[in-house]
């Protein structure tokens, strides 16, 4: 591989094998596809109003002479648009363009737009391969790796849903030139999660390289976004279907799906992610599992890249009453994932509502009252 490009391979033996290409443009995009479709085959291309403007025209010259038709299905951008409606359009608008069970889906943007073609590929027909051209820094280290796909019903999210693996991962980072600063920031949390979570030494990687991350170096965007990968594709192998480790992926989660709920989706899901992982990281500590200096340590790394660790303007009581709601729940259990220490995670299921409401007025709270 060129200096500028990686290749990672995530496969399940006898389950599942697909590649991840990190490319700095869209030049190999349909060598990287040519493998999987048949010039004789369709391809739909789904991607969102927004992410249409800046590259529907880019990937339709990659990959028009590379199949015998080739559409796109655009829909409004917005987490409020991943929803059944959206894909009751997409499944109408395959039935009319013929798409049978050989041809192929392209997931063209972010995590909703992932997350909504990856459950319309899985449900279609009852299953059709699907690819993922990931455009966001989330979507790129999070969302695209490990075939969770699903969509949001009423205010739940992600609460219909199906495993689908994609056949292929390709990322363009050039992509990451036009993402708004605060969505970039958004992808900052999975991505510190991963060092939190697995690895001490890409903690301390993070730690060290905030600067030049922030500034753009496409060198440290390759190294860090190729190391995420590689965490996240060693837990979704060893766990696809999350049954064991892969509930590791969920610390910050809890707390952080149920901030974001009842903001009405105001916050940025990294934005919301990384006051989740604060609150996780400060009940470690009250558990005595990880002292106060890797607690301050977590806060002080996302706060470094731009990330929030408290939050305004909810109850404590509401914000519990939606960890509830979660469908990470088990026999009526919430599953929490915490520290054990910087770079390893454990899941408890013994977490008690007071325990969790503590956490919880932690991050509600003044900065001033605590204790730090």
């Amino acid at each position: 591989m060129k200096d500028n490009t990686r290749k990672l391979d995530i496969k399940k033996d006898g389950t599942y094998s697909y590649s991840i290409w990190l490319e700095p443009d869209f030049q190999n995009l349909s060598a990287a596809l040519a493998p999987l479709l048949g010039r004789d085959r369709r391809l739909c291309v789904v991607t969102d109003t927004e992410v249409a403007k800046w590259y529907m025209k880019p990937v339709q010259k990659a990959l028009e002479e590379y199949c015998s038709k080739l559409t796109f299905f655009c829909f409004p951008s917005g987490e409020e648009h991943k929803t059944l409606n959206t894909v009751q359009a997409l499944y109408e608008h395959l039935i009319r363009e013929g798409y049978d069970r050989k041809d192929m889906l392209a997931a063209l943007g972010g995590g909703v737009v992932g997350d909504l073609t990856g459950f319309a590929a899985a449900t279609y027909l009852r299953g059709i391969p699907f690819i993922q051209i990931p455009t966001t820094l989330l979507s790129q280290v999070d969302s695209s790796i490990g075939g969770k796909t699903g969509v949001d019903f009423d205010a739940y999210k992600n609460m219909v849903g199906a495993f689908h693996m994609p056949k292929l991962v390709y990322m363009n980072l050039s992509t990451l030139s036009t993402l708004p600063k605060r969505q970039f920031t958004s992808g900052m949390a999975e991505i510190i999660k991963h060092g939190l979570i697995q690895s001490v030494d890409y903690d301390r990687w993070l730690s060290e390289h905030d600067v030049q991350v922030l500034a753009g170096s496409y060198e440290a965007l390759l190294h860090m976004i190729f190391v995420s990968c590689q965490i996240k594709g060693r837990v979704v192998e060893e766990d696809p279907t999350e049954q064991g480790i892969r509930a590791w992926l969920n610390f910050g989660h809890t707390i952080g799906h149920a901030v974001e709920k009842l903001k009405n989706f105001e916050l940025h899901h990294g934005e919301c992610v990384s006051i989740g992982c604060a609150a996780a990281s400060w009940l470690s500590w009250q558990r005595g599992w990880i002292t106060k200096a890797d607690h301050q340590h977590v806060e002080k790394l996302l706060q470094s890249y731009g990330l929030l660790v408290r939050v305004s303007g909810l109850a404590p009581d509401e914000i519990l009453k939606a960890t509830k709601s979660d469908k990470k729940m088990d026999g009526g259990k919430i599953k929490f994932v915490l520290l054990k220490q910087i770079g390893e995670a454990a899941v408890v299921k013994d977490v008690s509502d007071e325990e969790l409401l503590g956490a919880i007025r932690y991050v509600c709270s003044d900065e001033k009252e605590t204790g730090l």
